[in-house]
């Protein structure tokens, strides 16, 4: 019953990458828009983030606090697009996702009266579940408001 419950909660989890058709294409650097926020990690790991301002064929140009930066394209394994469009699209459907986990597991560990003389089971199997449901779809909101979602405009897979 576990294994089925993990498997279930593995499932049920929407794919979070929102990444363009072909981000290994250095024109896709020409859909950025001067202002917008831009997290770029050189082939070192180190990463840089700023204001776009421009790319050309072999680099592209980003304001930091410090000032302008200009990167080399050779240098660049990675360019992601910072915004959170998607952060109550994302809560919503872990928020539901978890409720539907969480109901799951609050009924599967209800136990029903035994062979006893008196018995009292309020509420049956649908308190745990609902329990657990209120439990799992306030975690799920939480973890969907909190999850990062940027949009990958470059990068450079490792050979």
């Amino acid at each position: 019953m576990h294994k089925i419950l993990f498997l279930l909660a593995v499932l049920s989890l929407p794919c979070l990458s929102s990444a363009q058709a072909n981000p290994t294409l250095w024109t896709n650097l020409n859909s950025l828009h001067s202002g917008q926020k831009i997290q770029i990690i050189d082939t070192v790991s180190k990463k840089h983030s700023g204001t776009f301002i421009n790319a050309s064929d072999a680099s592209i140009a980003f304001a930091q606090t410090s000032g302008q930066e200009n990167l080399q394209r050779a240098d660049i394994r990675t360019v992601k697009l910072m915004q959170n469009k998607h952060r109550l699209r994302n809560s919503l459907l872990i928020g539901a996702a978890g409720a539907g986990i969480g109901a799951g597991i609050g009924a599967a560990l209800h136990k029903g009266c035994s062979s006893q003389s008196f018995c009292l089971d309020i509420g049956g199997r649908a308190l745990p579940a609902g329990i657990g449901a209120v439990i799992g779809g306030i975690g799920g909101l939480a973890t969907g408001a909190l999850l990062p979602e940027h949009e990958t405009i470059y990068n450079v897979s490792p050979h």
